[in-house]
């Protein structure tokens, strides 16, 4: 499948040459990857770099998400989760609401609690801290990944203070990890017409250094297959790299398709019609193959299906994300993913696939080898 004639001919030999070397791929390699039209051999490039990584392990995690508010200010055009204070469908858990959904562990304590929610116009920082304490005073082995950037972002606006006070404040508390979220697309023109309240992408990057250097690792996103070109897709991958190289915290990445059916944003048939899933594929792959310095790629089967999700393990992606519990924003876009799995299920998912599980902490620090 790595045939080196083969990707003579699609154009692709030099490109071949540097995956196999372990080189570095440039803006322009990632643009004719985009191009290929040959998606079976830019997936099988993407593969034997997953395999030389990581082998046949594919990673889950045992965890809980929990949405605080879909109350939000920043009113994004592709959101089908914001809702306006006193909007029909709006919520805002209590402080004593979370602590008892992290306490409900349905018999399967799970080691990671995922918290994130819409920037809310009236709760303060103190809240946030107050949450992640008694989060932790009820669950100590607990790991608390929360908050995504433009959420610190948001914190800090309402406090009068800098991002990298809220997040020193917030790892006292008890922070450990911050989700990959609000990135979405850092093409300026792009973001202006979908987000354009939230923070730009400069922000966005300087929050999640911030956190690296004060220890707090981060995952990162790609909200794809709206209005952004390949183009755009491959700017946004290279400067995740570029972040990566000077502050080394990205933990993951997790591209994410833009699903449809609930958002304000139309788009194009072209752009929502049967090449869909070989487009989300193709990105799982050059995302693979841009990343070098970010060890793990996830295929997060909320928004991607558990059958692409299984598909998308040979095109470059190692980690399946874990059981969930409830998720309301994939959810609440269009997803027909089932709410939770359990761990049997995900175990038998990546079996099925051809690959070992291997259950994980936050970190990918293996906790528990799968049982035969």
């Amino acid at each position: 499948m790595l045939d080196t004639d083969h990707y003579a001919r699609l154009g692709l030999g030099e490109i071949r040459d540097k995956v196999m070397a372990g080189h570095r791929l440039s803006y322009d390699d990632g643009l004719r990857l985009f191009a290929c039209p040959d998606i079976t051999a830019i997936g099988a490039l993407a593969h034997h770099v997953r395999t030389r990584l990581h082998g046949d392990r594919t990673y889950y995690v045992v965890n809980r998400q929990v949405n605080y508010t879909n109350i939000c200010v920043n009113g994004c055009l592709f959101c089908a989760f914001q809702r306006e204070r006193g909007q029909q469908g709006a919520f805002a858990l209590t402080p004593d609401e979370m602590v008892a959904r992290v306490m409900d562990d349905g018999g399967v304590p799970f080691s990671e609690v995922h918290i994130v929610g819409g920037c809310h116009p009236d709760l303060p920082l103190e809240w946030f801290e107050d949450v992640i304490r008694r989060i932790h005073a009820a669950r100590p082995s607990i790991v608390v990944k929360a908050f995504t950037a433009v959420e610190i972002a948001h914190f800090a606006k309402l406090a009068g203070i800098d991002t990298e006070e809220v997040l020193r404040r917030l790892k006292a508390a008890g922070l450990s990890q911050l989700p990959g979220g609000g990135a979405e697309i850092f093409a300026p023109d792009v973001r202006q017409r979908i987000c354009p309240r939230k923070i730009d992408a400069e922000a966005w990057l300087r929050v999640a250094g911030e956190a690296h250097r004060l220890g707090i690792g981060t995952n990162c996103t790609m909200l794809f297959g709206h209005l952004e070109s390949e183009a755009d897709r491959v700017d946004h991958l290279c400067r995740l790299r570029a972040q990566q190289d000077e502050t080394g915290g990205f933990t993951c990445f997790i591209p994410l398709p833009f699903l449809t059916e609930n958002s304000l944003l139309k788009l194009p048939p072209e752009r929502v019609g049967q090449h869909v899933g070989l487009d989300r594929l193709r990105t799982v792959a050059v995302s693979r193959l841009m990343l070098d310095n970010i060890a793990h790629i996830k295929a997060y089967w909320v928004m991607m299906g558990v059958k692409l999700a299984q598909v998308a393990l040979h095109y470059g992606a190692n980690d399946l994300d874990g059981t969930i519990v409830e998720e309301k924003i994939g959810h609440m876009a269009g997803s027909d993913a089932v709410q939770a799995m359990t761990i049997a299920q995900l175990e038998d998912m990546i079996r099925r696939s051809g690959f070992t599980p291997v259950r994980r902490d936050t970190h990918f620090n293996p906790v528990e080898e799968a049982r035969a």
